[in-house]
């Protein structure tokens, strides 16, 4: 799908450039601020209802749904509501990619982009919020550190040994084995997690 129009928010369309106090917005600051935004509003949500009943339901229903619908939790309804969650957090995601790319193609979501996230999540700490911000943030600039290893090699070899690409996968497949052995509740796990895994 092309030509799909850029985010407009009222008559202030994010694909051009403004200016706000003297200082100039590119397009690209205008989508980045919006994106930000949007995604601390999530975690802000999730957070809250990590905390509320809701999230204490989907625990119980995590842990043991045999017990948690003894309790007198609906598990269909708590399992619809997940989904439901995700599917729209996923929607608003695709509908701003849409709009800051002008076309959504396969191409764009490859198994890499999906062993990334896996990655992060697992690496990071399974639910546990800020442990996947840290999870996200390591395996971001991971790759960027890894781009100086080529020419780093040229210098010292003479030729480039191992491409630096195929090192990034090397390193995470690395990463994902210590982790589950040594800290399976990853690097940030939450209290809870931690417990069940000392206990």
């Amino acid at each position: 799908m092309n030509l799909i129009d850029p985010i407009k928010l009222g008559d202030l369309s994010l694909s051009q450039t403004h200016q706000l106090l003297g200082v100039t917005f590119s397009s690209v600051h205008n989508y980045y601020y919006l994106f930000l935004a949007l995604t601390l509003l999530v975690i802000l949500i999730s957070i809250r209802l990590e905390n509320s009943r809701i999230g204490r339901a989907w625990v119980a229903v995590r842990e043991d749904e045999v017990a948690a619908q003894a309790m007198g939790i609906n598990t269909r309804n708590i399992k619809l509501l997940a989904f439901a969650m995700g599917a729209s957090f996923g929607g608003i995601s695709g509908g701003l990619f849409a709009g800051f790319q002008g076309f959504v193609s396969p191409e764009s979501f490859n198994l890499m982009e999906s062993i990334m996230i896996l990655c992060m999540v697992v690496l990071g700490g399974m639910g546990h919020i800020p442990g996947v911000i840290l999870g996200a943030v390591l395996l971001s600039v991971l790759p960027e550190a890894l781009r100086y290893i080529g020419p780093l090699e040229q210098a010292l070899f003479g030729r480039v040994i191992i491409d630096p690409s195929d090192l990034r996968l090397l390193l995470f497949g690395l990463a994902m084995v210590l982790i589950m052995l040594l800290r399976p509740a990853g690097l940030w796990p939450s209290p809870v997690r931690r417990r069940e895994f000392e206990a």
